[in-house]
């Protein structure tokens, strides 16, 4: 540069899609302030502007406008991501620090109780709750979570499993695969006050507390070819019911069955294998699955959808327990009227055939031959 001569800025010359990234980065909220600053400058300059009026637009020094002008001239648009050694803030703990309290989280509880909190093990630690918040999202660590999981301890697991996934997958010829299990101890909860109902703006509401109108138990099969159900109550659970259910199945079936079974808590008292399952009218064939693997079972599945959508938010009085109800008792979708006589008659909602399946409320309706007082008013 020749003495006495004004300084000249070197121009920038960006396509559109270069533009386009730098104008993203300079609004985008999560950019730090410096990129975004670095970024409205390299615009500004590839806009035509003298270092000089960047500086005075921008509130910077010329120099830095200069400087950001020469990186991106040379480097390209991706420089202004780029932090020097030694600049920026420098961290309160060292890395030694840092291990120990990773560590201290993994290995170690504190005192009387069974997990750490942010707060309690920045007290242990002497930092901060935000420093150990900030740490524990590092290291994906959640102390206050917890999952449950139950391993089953049968030495035959696989063979069973085999079995039951076997006559999912390939069913015997004119056989009909029946899923029979049982769901005890269904509470007929009633709110002590009503609830508000759903509207804009704010989801439906009950109380926190209930009154218990007494329980029953569901039997019930799921034919496997067609997904459908068929079920009935009882009022107490033990294998007597148990058999007493699959005995009236067993009138309504007039083909080979193949029934996977889950009950390993009603089995007969004088039969030790478990072959309550076994009907005399008909050759049913039983596959039952290992201890702590209901899993395998796929009526567990339909009576999770009959929880999540008709049992747990559903108030039920003494009498829907003890009762025939004229009306069905479960949502639309969930009930059709399908008595349990002679052959089992399958109901499934023409408007639902993937969904769940469907059990008759007058099978399950929640019935018993011994209604109390106040019902048989």
């Amino acid at each position: 540069m020749i003495p006495g001569m004004a300084r000249t800025s070197l121009p920038v010359e960006l396509s559109a899609s270069d533009q386009a990234q730098l104008q993203q980065w300079a609004s985008a909220h999560g950019t730090p302030q410096q990129v975004a600053r670095r970024c409205r400058l390299v615009l500004a300059a590839a806009a035509g502007q003298s270092d000089l009026a960047i500086a005075s637009a921008r509130g910077v020094n010329r120099h830095s406008a200069a400087l950001w002008r020469g990186r991106v001239r040379t480097a390209g648009i991706q420089t202004v991501w780029e932090i020097q050694a030694g600049r920026g803030r420098q961290p309160q703990y060292d890395q030694a620090r840092r291990d120990a309290l990773i560590a201290a989280t993994l290995h170690t509880k504190p005192e009387g109780m069974t997990h750490w909190s942010c707060r309690t093990m920045a007290k242990a630690q002497g930092v901060s709750k935000n420093t150990v918040n900030r740490l524990w999202q590092l290291h994906n660590l959640k102390p206050h979570l917890g999952r449950t999981f139950k391993l089953s301890r049968d030495p035959k697991f696989v063979e069973k499993l085999t079995d039951v996934v076997g006559l999912y997958l390939n069913p015997p010829q004119q056989a009909l695969v029946l899923c029979v299990d049982e769901k005890s101890q269904i509470q007929a909860l009633d709110r002590t006050q009503p609830g508000l109902p759903l509207q804009r703006g704010r989801c439906g509401t009950q109380t926190h507390d209930y009154k218990r109108n007494g329980t029953t138990t569901l039997f019930a099969a799921l034919s496997v070819l067609e997904g459908k159900v068929g079920g009935q109550c009882q009022a107490r659970h033990r294998h007597q019911e148990f058999l007493k259910f699959l005995r009236r199945l067993d009138r309504g079936v007039s083909r080979t069955a193949e029934v996977a079974s889950g009950h390993g808590q009603l089995r007969h008292p004088q039969d030790a294998g478990g072959a309550s399952v076994a009907a005399p009218a008909s050759a049913v064939c039983a596959a039952l699955h290992s201890t702590s693997s209901s899993w395998l079972n796929l009526v567990e599945r339909w009576f999770g959808e009959l929880t999540q959508k008709a049992i747990r938010r559903g108030p039920l009085s003494a009498c829907l327990i003890w009762s025939r109800p004229s009306t069905p008792s479960w949502p639309r979708g969930t009930a059709n009227r399908a008595p349990l006589s002679g052959r089992p008659n399958w109901k499934t909602s023409s408007k639902d055939r993937t969904g769940p399946s469907q059990i008759g409320d007058d099978q399950a309706g929640l019935h018993s031959t011994s209604p109390p007082a106040k019902c048989q008013e």
